[in-house]
């Protein structure tokens, strides 16, 4: 036999020829555990009755201020151009005196609950929003605080939440994705990874879309074949089907090719069913009004009509970069970016509650850290007029399938510096959004590596109270 020629088997079956056939049996067992066809995308059951059963995730990358949006600070004005307390200035960056926000807060609805005009329409549905003003995370950069709030791991690579609730719970609709992430005008930082799939199969994983086109072929690259016919396709996907496969069966099972062999068929199927989703001109015209003629409108105008075709996560990123990163001009900057989603998240809650739809939808709306009271200096110690991140406080709200609006959970400290009271983590909020969807976030797990994992690591409590 020549010293070049290919091997006729491979590495399993010389292990089994060698008289190892148990141990590839069992290795064979374990691969097979951890793959999942594409059955596993089905839907079903969660650990117990679910409030909600799918979730809108507005996502305002760079870290918005929570003392101009939810989270008044009175004293920041008694105070305004004055120093704070040394411990008060522990910021990545050389802060300066007390810096109050230039926005007016008003009490809204039944409950009372504070927020600043920033937000007024949709403040209009204060009575079913939980303010969670004592949220904290691990450091003030944007990179591992995306992760953290995304996957649950500041460091480590890990399945998104999305990723898990798709796991979790299936997808109701087999011709769209589960996951869908929109982000205007390109991926933003820490790009994909912030919709990834980890360790679980890639059937889980996000798609990503780019809402600032209009046509469907340019939101959806490739929806549709300028070559072939759909007939034509079919054969041509059943073809590369059977060749995938034999290179499967030769080779022993292969969660990334199970992936690959379902993106192909989920593209095919999604050719009718995306171009109806993403095709916001058959809604009336009023509808459209509602949402409004821009990118923000848009996208969420298309994550209802996705989420009633049974899409389970989406994800709604302001856009590309750090949008909400205000380190100078806060005034006018948070104003603008302010007014890009205020309306349309008013108008989408509107819309859930006209279609029947707001009791099981779970709506989250926050960044990865807030921002400081007191205003960042610049070259020469010059003020900014902006805010510089941090971790050690800031907000996030929910509302919609099983939470108890009108609730303000926890608060910072005076100035609005310090989580202090109901510290939670974003554990504590990955566990509570598991809680509303069915699941005890402890048994909602996944074997890699030899060991369980779960979204919230070895921590996170549930926030009973903002549990309806």
């Amino acid at each position: 036999m020549s010293p070049f020629a290919r091997p006729t088997m491979s590495r399993r079956e010389f292990l089994v020829r060698a008289g190892m056939g148990m141990g590839a049996l069992s290795l064979g067992a374990l691969a097979s555990a951890q793959t999942h066809s594409p059955s596993a995308l089905a839907a079903h059951a969660a650990h117990f009755a679910p409030k909600a059963k799918r979730v809108v995730h507005f996502f305002l990358n760079g870290g918005p201020s929570h003392v101009d949006t939810f989270d008044p600070k009175p004293a920041l004005a008694k105070y305004a151009g004055q120093p704070l307390p040394g411990e008060y200035l522990r910021t990545e960056r050389k802060t300066g005196a007390a810096f109050p926000s230039p926005f007016k807060f008003k009490k809204y609805g039944q409950s009372g609950l504070e927020i600043s005009e920033l937000f007024a329409r949709t403040a209009a549905h204060a009575d079913d929003i939980a303010v969670v003003r004592s949220m904290y995370a691990q450091v003030p950069n944007h990179e591992p605080s995306l992760m953290l709030m995304n996957c649950g791991d500041s460091v480590q690579a890990r399945p998104s939440v999305g990723a898990w609730v798709l796991y979790g719970l299936g997808a109701e609709n087999q011709n769209l994705p589960g996951f869908i992430a929109m982000c205007p005008g390109g991926l933003p930082i820490k790009d994909s990874e912030n919709w990834q799939a980890g360790f679980l199969p890639g059937v889980f994983q996000g798609t990503f879309v780019d809402p600032q086109h209009r046509e469907v072929e340019k939101l959806i690259e490739n929806i549709r074949s300028p070559h072939a016919t759909t007939a034509m396709q079919r054969r041509q996907l059943d073809l590369l089907r059977e060749l995938n496969l034999r290179h499967e069966r030769s080779r022993g099972v292969n969660p990334r090719l199970e992936a690959r062999i379902e993106s192909f068929e989920l593209a095919f199927r999604m050719q009718l069913d995306a171009s109806d989703a993403f095709e916001i001109g058959n809604e009336p015209a009023h509808i459209r009004a509602m949402y409004g003629d821009h990118v923000h409108g848009r996208q969420t105008l298309i994550a209802r009509r996705l989420l009633e075709r049974g899409v389970r996560f989406v994800q709604l990123w302001h856009g590309a970069g750090q949008p909400w990163d205000h380190h100078d001009k806060i005034e006018e900057n948070i104003r603008k970016h302010s007014a890009d989603i205020d309306g349309p998240i008013a108008a989408l809650m509107t819309d859930l509650k006209q279609r029947g739809m707001f009791e099981d939808t779970l709506i989250l709306w926050g960044g990865e850290f807030g921002r400081t009271p007191s205003v960042e200096l610049g070259d020469g110690g010059k003020s900014k007029l902006g805010r510089d991140h941090n971790h050690y406080g800031f907000s996030v709200w929910l509302a919609g399938g099983g939470v108890r609006g009108g609730t303000a959970y926890g608060a910072t400290d005076e100035f609005g510096f310090r989580a202090v009271e109901n510290r939670a983590s974003v554990h504590d909020l990955h566990a509570t959004m598991l809680h509303l969807l069915g699941f005890d976030h402890e048994r909602l797990t996944y074997r890699h590596a030899g060991r369980d994992f779960r979204l919230t690591d070895v921590s996170g409590n549930v926030m009973r109270e903002i549990v309806a």
